[in-house]
């Protein structure tokens, strides 16, 4: 399926000498005005990179040069790893500048090139990962790839300069075989992009189905499904919580499991709140240190699902300490959120975030033999030499231990947590990649949306709202320039693309955050944006377009239908089209998201972990969605009745709409031709297509919401 190198494997070790450094080693290249903090970490390399754009493309084309592609993202370990070894090795950057158009790409800017060339990678290779390493035709085709390459041969592994000087020499001597070898992946790459035949329609069996796979995968003596590197998977344990809710009371057990194991600690930041990427080992111990915004904001939301069903307090306070984390290290003064923290610092991974026992003891004095009890600290470490801090004895079994009772154990181990935060600030920090993008800021305004109103009338509660409606001004100004959607900003600039996974992201916050105010700018602006998602990427054999129909053509148009890291960006235009159908009765946005379901239907059931928001999406169009419309004055006593008795449990399968009366033009049509009744604040509550007696308090509303 892919071109082999001749003459890589084995090798005689060649080394090239140069005479002296070229000029353009001391110069800034192309990379210096970048939005991305990834690409401007490579500004300074002596590689003469390019920015992806019509210059770099053009100037291959135009020399017949082949491109190297460099494809990675600000936290990555391993993409440091090679700037260091090889990109600012200048033997290696003369290389690839004589020979090569060279590219850099942050995936995060743009994940449609990040998901055209990962499928080239994942066909040649049959993995891929970051950095990725795609050597390309001047006609934007792949004939070549990999992940990391190390300077010289280790790892039983090619050194890079291996790689270019062979690729170098098929491009020379070999052309047409690798033109013929990229032409080939790109046709298998793009018969990829359908899963289904869409003969299977998914009914609740299917759902139930689902749920029994994922039971039968499950991890139960470490927690959480697969083997190391073990990832957090919260949109399957969002689903197992719907279906739970649902009547599957199977699917609880496995849910709250997982998130007990992982709040332990190790991928958890017990000090400072907040969740690494991912677990190396089994156990959740020890991380891959970057953190991401992403996971933040789906692991506090599946938290805050969780602890509205069981009221475990433990679920409460990593909610809290995730979102404090959140508004501490990674919130813009304008109100945007950051993309990730890096997980080196000092040029050592977990460095910032490791113990040795003599630190520990040296800020907790008194209280050190009851923390190191708590975690199981010894001389030794758990890491390196180190303790990467996870939870050895529970709260209970703690305070017992100490003759203490349960709320001063408590009280005391968060003491001990606050004082080494504190100690932790004096450390050298690791990178924040301060870009904001679109998709990644629209799944967190809508778990802190979500959590404003949960928490709401608390201090917690009115902390969230403000992050939740300052997030929303951001995104729908500096992220909304001239009334066009953009993917990233970065101190002032946004770059010019878009994907569907903004829109759809943007969108759903934007309806959480109407949902917690009530506020029709909010609800406006979601289905502005709908109706303009639909015009720009709607496929009209089904689905979406990750890309739009105006914006840059590529050598194919990406249609990524499986959930990764974040969800699938069709899973959450599927989602928004369910929930716009709902607020304004247009049964056309209804019939696109029956479409788009029947794209994944026999997929999604095979393989539930792949497809988990997507099942949750399902899970609300075969549910009973109930459209509730809440009619009155905000001010009224037994309006915000109505209004708590609707947030007083985790109900995933409703709409809420609510205004003074008579609603307002752009207020949701659900709310239309709704009066009040005996002059009260009232509720109206439909289920399916048919709409009960509107009420006026809150125990009826309650006996109807059963």
């Amino acid at each position: 399926m892919w071109l082999p190198l001749p003459g890589i494997l084995p090798s005689s070790g060649i080394i090239i000498l140069f005479s002296g450094i070229p000029q353009w080693y001391f110069l800034m290249n192309r990379l210096s005005n970048s939005t991305s903090p990834y690409l401007l970490q490579h500004a300074d390399n002596p590689v003469d990179w390019h920015p992806w754009g019509e210059e770099a493309l053009a100037k291959a084309k135009a020399e017949n040069k082949p491109i190297f592609l460099s494809i990675g993202y600000a936290a990555c370990h391993w993409c440091h790893v090679m700037a260091h070894e090889s990109f600012e090795d200048p033997e290696i950057a003369t290389l690839m500048n004589e020979h090569f158009v060279n590219i850099k790409v942050d995936r995060e800017e743009r994940p449609d090139l990040d998901s055209i060339y990962m499928s080239a990678t994942q066909a040649m290779t049959g993995s891929g990962g970051w950095p990725m390493s795609v050597f390309l035709t001047p006609d934007l085709q792949s004939f070549y790839a990999g992940t990391y390459f190390p300077p010289v041969r280790r790892y039983n592994m090619p050194s890079f300069r291996e790689v270019l000087q062979a690729l170098a020499g098929v491009w020379e001597s070999e052309r047409e075989k690798a033109i013929d070898s990229a032409q080939r992946i790109t046709a298998h790459i793009q018969s990829q992009t359908t899963l289904s035949s869409y003969e299977l329609s998914l009914e609740q069996v299917h759902l139930d189905l689902a749920v029994k796979n994922l039971l039968d995968s499950y991890d139960w003596g470490y927690g959480g499904w697969g083997d190391a590197p073990k990832f957090p998977q919260p949109m399957t344990i969002e689903f197992l919580l719907r279906r739970y809710v649902a009547g599957n009371t199977d699917a609880l057990k496995p849910a709250v499991h997982a998130l007990h194991a992982m709040a332990r600690g190790g991928m958890y930041d017990v000090v400072s709140g907040g969740f690494s990427r991912y677990s190396t080992d089994n156990s959740w111990r020890v991380p891959h240190f970057e953190k991401m915004l992403y996971d933040n904001a789906q692991l506090a939301r599946a938290y805050l699902h969780a602890w509205q069903i069981t009221k475990e307090p433990d679920f409460k306070r990593i909610i809290e300490e995730t979102l404090d984390f959140v508004a501490r290290e990674m919130t813009h003064p304008g109100g945007g959120f950051y993309s990730s923290l890096d997980a080196d610092s000092e040029g050592e991974e977990g460095k910032f975030y490791a113990w040795t026992r003599e630190e520990i003891r040296e800020q907790l004095l008194d209280d050190s033999e009851f923390f190191e009890a708590a975690y199981g600290i010894t001389e030794r470490g758990n890491w390196e030499g180190k303790t990467v801090l996870q939870r050895t004895l529970d709260d209970s079994t703690l305070a017992a231990r100490f003759d203490l009772d349960f709320e001063t154990a408590t009280t005391k181990l968060a003491d001990c947590h606050a004082k080494l935060l504190t100690a932790r600030t004096e450390r050298i920090r690791p990178g924040t990649d301060d870009k904001v993008l679109t998709a990644w800021n629209g799944l967190m305004l809508a778990t802190v949306a979500e959590a404003a109103r949960v928490f709401e009338g608390t201090e917690k509660g009115d902390s969230y709202y403000l992050m939740a409606t300052r997030s929303g001004e951001f995104l729908l100004t500096a992220l909304r320039p001239e009334g066009r959607l953009r993917r990233s900003w970065r101190d002032g600039k946004a770059t010019g693309e878009v994907f569907l996974e903004d829109y759809a992201a943007l969108i759903l916050g934007l309806l959480e955050l109407y949902q917690t105010d009530f506020d029709n700018r909010w609800f406006a602006s979601a289905l502005e944006l709908g109706n303009e998602m639909i015009e720009r990427f709607n496929d009209p054999d089904g689905g979406f377009f990750d890309t739009p129909a105006d914006g840059e053509k590529l050598v194919m148009r990406p249609k990524d239908l499986q959930d990764n890291a974040t969800p699938s960006g069709n899973a959450l235009a599927c989602e928004v089209l369910l929930k716009l159908a709902a607020f304004t009765d247009n049964g056309s946005y209804r019939d696109l998201a029956e479409q788009s379901l029947k794209t994944i239907a026999e997929a999604a059931v095979r393989y539930p972990a792949a497809f988990a928001r997507w099942l949750s999406a399902a899970d609300f169009a075969l549910g009973t969605v109930k459209q509730i419309a809440v009619l009155g004055e905000a001010q009224d006593k037994n309006f915000q009745e109505l209004i708590q008795v609707l947030r007083s449990e985790y109900r995933p399968n409703i709409i809420v709409a609510a205004s003074a009366y008579p609603s307002e033009k752009d207020a949701p049509t659900l709310l239309a031709e709704r009066p009040l009744v005996k002059g009260k604040p009232t509720a109206y509550v439909c289920k399916g297509f048919i709409c009960n007696q509107p009420v006026n308090t809150a125990k009826a509303l309650s006996q109807l919401l059963t």
